[in-house]
């Protein structure tokens, strides 16, 4: 369980950050939401993670593409819950081109955001995670990029760096008991995904049949936040896609 334990999650407004928010808050944490674009649907998350826990919640606005702006939310996170227990680092965009019609600024900005922003984010949050000898990290990656994905060399490109940085990260922490890991989704329904249910062809290419679920992804997050022998690891959960 994560009993009053402190929890950031970036992109925490809606889809996988919206359900692992959602689970930390069942399993008793207090949750920073993260988000950029949408304050309604990032107050709405916290308005049930509260109603779910009765722990303190709260929406915080920070583009994690950018290190300043990260630098001063992790500061205000402190300020306000006292301290980080956790770190979830789900921020992330597409902007998926064919290479051949990929601009410069549409591979830049992914990877800005998606694989900067766990830089950004866990180099502001580490200097607590040591001085505690405790902590955190769960990175979600994607099973493009272990298999690419034609269409997201960018965000392929992005989410295969977050693998390396994880697994860097972990030797690099452990002997603060500071655990890092990643999740590598595969298909999961979302509010931006939901179509791909109805996708025969796609659903047949997949062993257990069916599109995965956010909080599905959430529970995974959840167990890695409760296990201290756990690090450095990628584990997929892609209904055995990629077997």
């Amino acid at each position: 369980m994560l009993d009053d334990k402190v929890c950031i999650i970036t992109g925490g407004s809606r889809g996988i950050g919206r359900a692992i928010a959602i689970e930390f808050s069942a399993q008793g944490a207090q949750v920073a939401v993260i988000y950029n674009g949408n304050p309604e649907k990032a107050n709405q998350t916290v308005e049930e993670c509260m109603k779910i826990s009765g722990k303190k919640a709260k929406a915080y606005k920070c583009n994690v593409g950018n290190f300043n702006e990260c630098s001063d939310v992790v500061k205000e996170i402190i300020k306000d819950f006292g301290t980080i227990d956790v770190l979830v680092n789900n921020a992330g965009i597409t902007k998926d081109k064919l290479l051949l019609t990929m601009s410069d600024d549409d591979f830049n900005e992914v990877i800005s955001v998606n694989l900067g922003g766990v830089f950004n984010m866990t180099k502001n949050c580490c200097r607590t995670f040591t001085k505690q000898r405790s902590g955190k990290i769960i990175n979600i990656s994607s099973i493009a990029a272990l298999d690419g994905n034609a269409g997201q060399t960018n965000y392929s490109a992005s989410k295969a760096g977050i693998i390396g940085f994880t697994k860097s990260t972990a030797k690099e922490l452990a002997s603060r008991n500071i655990c890092c890991n990643a999740i590598a989704p595969g298909f999961i329904e979302t509010d931006m995904t939901k179509e791909l249910s109805a996708n025969s062809e796609l659903i047949d290419k997949i062993p257990l049949k069916r599109i995965g679920k956010a909080e599905e992804v959430a529970s995974l997050a959840a167990y890695l936040c409760n296990n201290d022998y756990i690090t450095g690891q990628v584990i997929r959960i892609d209904g055995g896609l990629t077997i």
